[in-house]
């Protein structure tokens, strides 16, 4: 059986020195969604990211996953773990070359490096940079590797982190194109933090927002962009909101 929704968080919290940085109470994600999460800094949305990747537990609540639920005291095994990955926005890369660097998912899984690697290379423009140092290269070119090792080994969720900030026009079509054709071919569930809301038109299923630790709305892209119904939500859509 197919399970729906991919992720059901009820009533998690997360606190940093006492200070409570995310206060969610209810979040569904559905298989095959991209989920853009939109807010301004510090409204806790990277914490969100690294708690669906269970890089760090919560304080408080339960994450259903997959149909199983997981608490601080009860946290995925590596099998189920690895069924989701993350691209951060300062990706980290191994001075290897750049080929290296993307088949490394695989090497450590025991996969083989099949042809789909090489169209996976070729779609995001890297085909002439393969055996370049990947510790030399730009920050578009750094981002489209990172976003590469995150697809070969075809993860059920991918948690995307500013994957597009700072970086040139071409560059940022090439990586929202991949994304949405991986999403298409493999029904793959996709979380997307972004500051730009343009990005979250054209990419989102769903969008919600984020502000001061607090899930404000989610909603169909089309209803949060033309018909929000919070008060905030409005404001910050509207440029009114103060933060």
């Amino acid at each position: 059986m197919v399970v729906t929704n991919v992720y059901n968080l009820k009533h998690i919290s997360k606190s940093y020195n006492d200070k409570t940085v995310l206060d969610i109470d209810n979040l569904t994600i559905r298989r095959g969604e991209i989920l853009g999460l939109v807010g301004p800094s510090g409204a806790g949305k990277s914490t969100l990211l690294r708690i669906l990747n269970f890089i760090e537990h919560t304080d408080t609540g339960k994450i259903n996953f997959l149909d199983k639920t997981y608490t601080k005291n009860k946290l995925p095994d590596l099998d189920i773990r690895r069924k989701v990955t993350t691209v951060f926005q300062r990706p980290y890369l191994m001075t290897s070359s750049v080929y290296q660097n993307i088949i490394y998912p695989l090497k450590i899984r025991n996969q083989s490096y099949d042809h789909e690697v090489d169209e996976i290379i070729e779609k995001l423009g890297l085909t002439q940079l393969k055996h370049k140092r990947a510790d030399k290269l730009s920050g578009g070119e750094a981002q489209r590797v990172a976003l590469a090792r995150a697809l070969v080994f075809k993860p059920e969720v991918i948690l995307l982190d500013e994957p597009t900030s700072n970086l040139d026009p071409a560059n940022v079509k090439i990586i929202e194109d991949m994304i949405e054709d991986y999403r298409t071919k493999l029904n793959a569930t996709i979380v997307i933090v972004t500051h730009n809301v343009f990005q979250a038109k054209r990419l989102a299923t769903k969008v919600s927002l984020l502000y001061k630790g607090k899930l404000i709305e989610v909603n169909d892209k089309k209803d949060f962009f033309i018909n929000p119904s919070h008060s905030i939500t409005k404001q910050f859509l509207s440029g009114e909101l103060i933060y």
